[in-house]
C-alpha cells in the first residue's frame, strides 16, 4: 500500500523543502508536486517526495483525519505504522492548523 502524510511546509529551497510532520522535520523533494509549493502550503508526502499541495480548504479535514489515525490506532495498525514510518515513528499530533 502507497501512504502519503501531510506535512506544513517551513522551508522552500529551490527542487526540495523542509516539511514539519507534528513536530518532526524531514527534507522532501519537490520534483514531482502538482503545483508549485511555498512556506505555510501543506503538502501530501510519499518516501522522501511531495506529490501534491494540498488545497487550502482540504488541510483541516486531512490533518484531523491523520491525527485520529494516530492517537486511536494501536501499534499494530499496519496505516499507522506507515505514516509513524514516513514521519519517523515517535511523531505525536498535535492538533495544529
Amino acid at each position: 500500500m502507497c501512504l502519503g502524510v501531510p506535512g506544513l511546509v517551513v522551508e522552500v529551497d529551490d527542487l526540495s523543502a523542509v516539511v514539519d510532520f507534528w513536530g518532526v522535520r524531514r527534507r522532501v523533494r519537490l520534483d514531482l508536486v502538482d503545483e508549485p509549493v511555498a512556506t505555510g502550503d501543506y503538502v501530501l508526502n510519499h518516501v522522501g517526495f511531495a506529490i501534491r499541495r494540498i488545497p487550502p480548504e482540504d488541510v483541516k479535514l486531512t490533518l484531523e483525519m491523520y491525527e485520529q489515525l494516530l492517537k486511536e490506532a494501536d501499534r499494530n495498525d499496519l496505516m499507522a505504522a506507515d505514516v509513524r514510518g514516513e514521519i519517523g515513528g515517535s511523531a505525536k499530533p498535535e492538533g495544529r492548523r
